[in-house]
């Protein structure tokens, strides 16, 4: 194998297209609405669509403070450099472990369901059975590690097939299920108020799970140094695949409501989608959208790989982790080091996990503990554009409202529910949640007593940020060079 010290990721690999596609699919809509309503509607009963409307207004805010900040530095590392260059390295540390622990967790919890769709179109009675669920799941989560392997191009050509099939499965049944008459109840627009929550914790532990739905779009973040134009990409991207999937939870969310009934979202906990498209169309419906399930489940393994592997890509280059995860293949451009660990710990994990549970039990834990550990590194993004653009908030109405206040109600609203939901969620959920985070210290402070640099910033103001030349899509720079983990500002 051809291996290099101190190259680069594949500079110019997407385009805007190719990024907005991976903004969505990092989302996974079928998925997250296929294997994560049945807990939301646990949480919150028929306010669910409430809840995932009023956790998309602070999440908008997140996505901002990602466009504003990947506009100053481009770093495969994403918050874990920006809030390490702003707030303080110890937080960026921690931004960046929470990334690749709740990605880490997010691969053994999502290989399971692709395991388990994939037996439902032989046999919906496989799909129960955890032990095989958990051989199939394994066999698409190789697949997608040895396409993420052969790089950017590859990953992206993957998902234009995946998420396009699946995009298209979900469109059609959106307008069929407008045209349903078999409804289980009558809608309601209070199911878009407050009156449905249980107080203040009811809404928190409800925001905790929509900010799970919502949760992969920022994978742009974390291919920029491998994205056209990223300064500018990157972030509308991400502003557009949450919007995109807002649309696609809101209908579908309704959707569920309207069509099922509480029994069958409960009998159908790890596959409500399943059983909403048996009902809008009876015999084919249902199998229709097991196919996107599938498609969107093995669609974002694809991203959650991107997310940690360029995360520890950039932890390893700045040695606050083994420096042998910054290595990149001389023929692929890409982390095969960090690649080949994250597949390793996460195989281990998965099959481990077989012995926790049935699929829905395993996936409701899961879920919680990963609201918990994105709501610290949406959080702190958001309070880092803050204090990357303090000097520049108050030059223009637009900059005060979208690089500042937005993005810090975004930061103080993702903070509110980590600390509120915490009183709801189950001890296994906050041992996993909270111990997945309590363990990123240990190589914190021993790389920090070796004398990282990465502990000794250039300090990220957008004052003083150089700008990048603009390159349309489909043309190159001569002779670009790939990222070197130097600073972007002077």
């Amino acid at each position: 194998m051809s291996i290099s010290r101190g190259r680069g990721l594949q500079a110019n690999a997407l385009g805007t297209f190719d990024t907005v596609v991976m903004a969505v699919a990092g989302s996974a809509p079928a998925y997250s609405i296929a294997a994560t309503t049945a807990v939301l509607v646990g949480a919150v009963g028929m306010a669910s669509p409430a809840a995932l409307l009023y956790c998309a207004i602070p999440m908008l805010g997140i996505a901002l403070a990602f466009s504003y900040l990947s506009r100053i530095d481009v770093n495969a590392g994403a918050s874990y450099s920006w809030v390490g260059r702003t707030l303080h390295p110890f937080l960026g540390f921690i931004s960046g472990w929470a990334l690749v622990i709740s990605a880490t967790i997010f691969m053994v919890a999502g290989s399971l369901p692709a395991g388990s769709m994939t037996l439902a179109l032989f046999d919906p009675d496989l799909a129960d059975n955890t032990a095989l669920s958990t051989v199939v799941g394994a066999a698409w989560f190789v697949v997608m590690l040895l396409v993420v392997l052969g790089g950017a191009r590859l990953t992206v050509r993957a998902q234009l097939v995946m998420s396009g099939i699946e995009l298209a499965i979900l469109a059609l049944f959106a307008v069929l299920a407008l045209f349903h008459t078999g409804n289980a109840r009558a809608f309601d627009w209070s199911w878009l108020g407050f009156s449905h929550f249980d107080g203040m914790a009811g809404f928190a532990s409800g925001a905790l799970v929509a900010a799970f739905y919502y949760w992969g779009w920022d994978v742009t973040s974390n291919l920029s140094e491998e994205t056209r134009n990223s300064r500018r990409t990157t972030g509308l991207a991400g502003l557009i695949g949450v919007g995109i999937v807002f649309l696609l939870f809101e209908v579908f969310t309704i959707a569920v409501n309207v069509i099922l009934t509480s029994k069958q979202i409960e009998d159908n906990d790890a596959n409500v989608l399943g059983a909403l498209g048996e009902e809008i169309w009876p015999g084919l419906g249902g199998k229709l959208l097991i196919v996107a399930v599938m498609l969107s489940t093995i669609a974002t393994l694809e991203t959650t790989l991107i997310q940690v592997t360029r995360s520890l890509f950039a932890m390893g280059r700045d040695r606050t982790m083994p420096s042998a995860l910054g290595r990149v293949h001389r023929t692929w451009n890409t982390p095969w080091v960090a690649i080949a660990v994250v597949g390793g710990v996460s195989l281990a994990m998965f099959i481990a996990s077989n012995a926790l549970g049935s699929v829905g039990e395993i996936l409701s834990d899961a879920i919680s503990a990963i609201g918990l550990q994105i709501a610290v590194y949406y959080g702190l993004a958001g309070l880092a554009v803050v204090v990357a653009y303090r000097k520049m908030l108050l030059k223009s109405p637009a900059n005060f409202l979208l690089g500042g206040l937005w993005p810090l109600f975004g930061a103080l609203f993702m903070f509110w529910i980590f600390v509120e939901s915490l009183s709801e969620l189950d001890t296994a959920a906050i041992a996993i949640g909270i111990g997945g985070l309590a363990v990123g210290l240990i190589p914190m402070f021993w790389y920090w007593r070796q004398g990282s640099d990465y502990y000794r910033p250039a300090r990220l103001d957008a004052t003083r940020t150089v700008e990048a030349e603009y390159v349309p899509d489909g043309h190159e720079i001569a002779n670009a060079r790939t990222y070197e983990g130097l600073p972007t500002d002077f």
